[in-house]
């Protein structure tokens, strides 16, 4: 009962434990350049691309109805003025929302591209922190050839778990009511559980489970993953922040591996859990 009252806190802070770890151990921040590297010339093209273009398509489209929505108040009895007011409020809103929804996005993209590209001086950085922690760490070989396949089977498998879940979130904006709000949450949740696993995949890759297994895990430890994935989210949505919070992030999956996970699991030479 204690374990699922601190848990939550202790996942909240794993990201700011590997900030304290970069400062107090220079020689660590040598993998950071290279990423950092990469995350700025992903993110200036996801931004450039994606961000100032979405801003600008929201801004219109709300403009539009808002202006839609006034014309037809003016038809409308005196005592029905009020509404200009309530689509102005609405307009505010939704254009939050928007904008909030449009930086997640960006920023789920962001990890998903420089968690890639930077992996292995992520993965360099994860074995450094690892032995750090226990003092040893646990690699299973595999060859190169097969390390590729395995990197190219995890992101399509993420892509199998997130279209049907992203193709269910788009059919409920339609529906009346709820609808648009279960989309959102939906939505968020998936977003939430691929980052997270993105940012324990690591330690976890380096012992060859398979990706049901890494899948369990983050469920099995889910009062201390969740908190971190909510976290990790919300640092990689925040423009140009998120350069650092990337590779800050990959630290703090691994330090949280470490302390959490690993020291209730085995695992043997074929990457199966017991």
């Amino acid at each position: 009962m204690l374990n699922l009252i601190t848990a939550p806190f202790a996942g909240i802070t794993y990201p700011l434990r590997a900030l304290r770890l970069f400062h107090s151990h220079p020689p660590l921040r040598q993998y950071l350049i290279i990423p950092m590297v990469i995350n700025a010339v992903v993110g200036s093209g996801l931004y450039w691309g994606l961000l100032i273009p979405g801003w600008q398509r929201i801004d219109r489209i709300l403009n539009g109805l808002t202006l839609t929505w006034e014309q037809w108040v003016e038809t409308l009895p005196p005592r029905l003025g009020f509404l200009v007011v309530v689509a102005v409020g609405l307009a505010g809103l939704a254009k939050v929302l928007f904008v909030v929804g449009l930086l997640l996005t960006v920023g789920f993209l962001l990890v998903q591209f420089g968690t890639l590209l930077g992996a292995p001086w992520y993965g360099q950085l994860s074995e450094k922190l690892e032995k750090m922690r226990t003092g040893q760490v646990t690699v299973v070989e595999v060859g190169i050839v097969r390390d590729l396949g395995r990197a190219i089977a995890f992101e399509l498998k993420k892509l199998t778990l997130a279209l049907p879940l992203g193709l269910l979130c788009f059919g409920l904006n339609f529906v009346p009511g709820f609808g648009p709000l279960l989309a959102t949450s939906l939505g968020l949740s998936l977003g939430i559980l691929l980052i997270c696993m993105d940012f324990l995949d690591p330690p976890l890759e380096r012992r060859r489970l398979p990706f049901r297994h890494k899948l369990a895990l983050v469920f099995r430890h889910f009062p201390v993953t969740l908190p971190f994935g909510v976290v990790c989210f919300g640092l990689v949505s925040i423009p140009f922040v998120n350069l650092l919070t990337v590779p800050l992030c990959i630290a703090g999956g691994t330090l949280l591996y470490c302390d959490r996970i690993q020291p209730t699991h085995s695992f043997d030479r074929h990457g199966s859990s017991n």
